[in-house]
Formats: structure tokens, C-alpha cells, sequence
């Protein structure tokens, strides 16, 4: 009898040291952890994340944060790779502290990590994944931007309305974000008249881009739509006009960020794009967090900071309201389900259908003077 006393002295001893582990946690910063490639290629996407996700951190830590606890970001590098995206997913999945992860940014990276967030029931919440598959099939993974679908045929009936361009060339990156893209501008564009004078593909991280821009000139197309990332982007625009080709150069968002500039240079000018947000075209909000982030990181923001800097806000939101429970959070994304219950950030009202896609406007930004500026000519529907 005296041993089985012990025993149940021991227990709830242990009880007490985890009730009151339990209520130091309860006190303690909220965890959330950011995905994207901080390093690698599209390093520069990642770095501007980090600065919006960063700002928004900031701005509501010095509010308070939320009922009191601040928020921790917990950064994780997926080096824009879908192997290395698994490795980070399962990391932060599996972290218990960790309430939500805002990424990844990849399309790729996001459908690597899909299965591992919903095996281990927590948010992925993407600011900049477009592929049509990212969320379908889960019921834990949401996006605030627009699809593929929907910015490639945007594109494909700007060029076709607005441009009144007709034969077009395609060159696209051989990846999930490349494919998508270009398999919507396509379909689009042959419903607008426009005719799609050739295709070729290109693997992530090339260089020489010649012989098939050679192949392309050859065609004699009014634009040149290139599907894919900034850097390789930019090499292909250099060497188009190395080559002498003068064709209009078309891009979608992942083209846009300043080192599609940095690296192509002059012949950056001109160049259209496609993009979610545009600074200029926000609102009181957005031209506030646009001088906070210039006086913070000494540069212009870009749509990638503004999207992740809503990010982070949908998932305070959340948790101000349902609690740092990871289902808790996910129910709340979840009834955000119409206009008058959306998320009123930067970029816009957010809200998820049911596959936790969001229908947001597209813009088309210009490359002037080395930098990205509104087009003169909008298409807003």
C-alpha cells in the first residue's frame, strides 16, 4: 500500500511539472515558421519573404502581439528545391511549437511538403505558389495569390486585347510553376486567335539559351512569353537581344523581382509582366507598409514581401481569434469563404473557396529605367 502511495505521489508529481511546463508555453511567443529559398536561385524571392514576414512580425509584436504573446518566425531554407522542401516540412510539421508555416514559395516546393502537413494536421499557407494543383487534395494547404490557370490566360488575353499582338513564341522552365503556366497561356491564347509560333522547354539553372533562341528567331514572333523563374528570365531576355531580336518580352510573377533586372540589365527594358500586387496600386495600408519597409530595409518592396506580410497577418488573425491550435487555425482559414468574411490585407480581401484557392486580381508591371513600374495599360477584371 505504501509503495503504490509512492507511486501516485510520483505521478502527480510529474503531472504538476507538465501543467506548469504547459502554462510557462501558454505565455510564451507563438511559433510560425516561413519555407522558401533563402538560398539557391531564387534566393532573391526568399530574401524578400523574409523582410515582408519580418515587418509584419514586428509591426504586431510592437502592438502587443497577440492577447499578450509574441510572435516568433522560425525560418526554414527550401533552397527552391522539392527535395529539400520535404526536409523542411517534415521538420517544422513535426515541431509541435510550431502553430502554422507560411510557404513555400515554389510551386513545387509546396506540392513536395502538401502530404507532410496533412499527415501531421498543420497550415501551409502560400504566398506565392500558383501551380493549379498546389491546394487540391488537402484540406490543410491555402494560398493568398491566384492560380496559373487564371495568370495565364489573363496574359493571354492582355497580349491579344490590350497589346494586339498575334503570334507568339513560348519558352518555359520544365518544372511544375514552368508547365502550368505555359499549358494555361496556350490554351488561352489559341481561344483569343493568337497564334503560338513555337514552344521549347529549358531545365532550371541553364545558362546558354542560344540555339534555342536561335530556332525562335527564326519564327519571327511578335512577343516571346518566357514561363519560368527570374534568373533564367533574365539570361534569355540578354540573349535574345544579344542576338538582335526585338520582339515584345513577356513574363509572368516569377519573373518579377529586381534580379531579373540586376542580371539582364538594359535589355530588361520593355519587358511586361504580369504580377498579384503592385505598391502603387494599394491602398492607405499598403503605402504605410511601403515606407515602414523602406525605412527598415532601405529598399522598395516587392509584391512577394507584400503577399507574405498579408501571410503572416491571415495567421495572427487566426490565431487572435480561434487560438494557436493548429485545427483551430485551419477552421478559421476555412471560414473565410466569402467577401464579406475575408481578410482585409495590403493586397486585397482574402478568402479561400474549398480547396483553399483565393480569386485575387492580376496586374502587368513595366521595366523602366531599371526598375518595375505600372504598365500604362491595365486590364483589371
Amino acid at each position: 500500500m505504501r509503495k503504490m502511495a509512492g507511486v501516485w505521489i510520483a505521478a502527480l508529481g510529474i503531472v504538476g511539472i507538465l501543467l506548469g511546463c504547459g502554462n510557462q508555453g501558454a505565455n510564451g511567443p507563438i511559433r510560425i515558421a516561413v519555407a522558401g529559398p533563402f538560398t539557391g536561385n531564387a534566393a532573391a524571392f526568399g530574401e524578400m519573404i523574409k523582410k515582408g514576414a519580418e515587418l509584419k512580425r514586428d509591426t504586431i509584436n510592437a502592438a502587443g502581439g497577440i492577447h499578450g504573446r509574441s510572435i516568433e518566425l522560425v525560418f526554414g531554407d527550401d533552397v527552391g528545391d522539392p527535395k529539400e522542401a520535404s526536409t523542411v516540412a517534415t521538420k517544422f510539421a513535426s515541431d509541435r511549437s510550431i502553430v502554422a508555416v507560411i510557404g513555400h514559395f515554389n510551386s513545387s516546393c509546396s506540392l513536395a511538403g502538401k502530404p507532410i502537413y496533412k499527415r501531421e494536421g498543420v497550415v501551409e499557407l502560400s504566398p506565392g505558389s500558383t501551380n493549379v494543383n498546389v491546394c487540391i487534395g488537402s484540406e490543410w494547404t491555402f494560398r493568398n495569390i491566384y492560380r496559373d490557370d487564371f495568370q495565364g490566360q489573363f496574359l493571354a488575353r492582355y497580349v491579344k486585347q490590350k497589346l494586339q499582338l498575334n503570334r507568339v513564341a513560348v519558352f518555359y522552365d520544365n518544372d511544375d510553376y514552368g508547365i502550368g503556366l505555359k499549358n494555361a497561356f496556350i490554351e488561352e491564347a489559341q481561344k483569343q486567335g493568337i497564334e503560338i509560333v513555337t514552344t521549347a522547354a529549358y531545365t532550371r539553372e541553364s545558362v546558354d539559351f542560344k540555339p534555342e533562341l536561335s530556332n525562335i528567331k527564326a519564327f519571327n514572333p511578335d512577343a516571346l512569353f518566357i514561363s519560368g523563374l527570374y534568373n533564367e528570365a533574365a539570361l534569355i531576355t540578354l540573349q535574345a537581344r544579344q542576338q538582335g531580336m526585338t520582339m515584345q518580352i513577356l513574363g509572368a510573377d516569377g519573373v518579377f523581382s529586381p534580379g531579373y533586372v540586376q542580371v539582364a540589365g538594359k535589355a530588361a527594358e520593355g519587358t511586361l509582366i504580369t504580377t498579384p500586387f503592385l505598391f502603387d496600386a494599394g491602398g492607405k495600408d499598403a503605402q504605410e507598409v511601403l515606407k515602414k519597409f523602406k525605412e527598415k530595409y532601405k529598399e522598395d518592396p516587392d509584391c512577394w514581401a507584400a503577399l507574405t506580410y498579408d501571410a503572416v497577418g491571415i495567421i495572427a488573425d487566426a490565431i487572435a481569434k480561434a487560438g494557436p491550435d493548429r485545427k483551430a487555425i485551419r477552421d478559421h482559414l476555412a471560414s473565410l469563404n466569402s467577401p464579406d468574411r475575408a481578410y482585409p490585407g495590403i493586397t486585397g480581401r482574402t478568402y479561400f473557396d474549398a480547396n483553399g484557392d483565393c480569386v485575387k486580381p492580376a496586374y502587368v508591371s513595366a521595366v523602366k529605367d531599371g526598375r518595375f513600374v505600372s504598365a500604362p495599360v491595365q486590364m483589371l477584371e
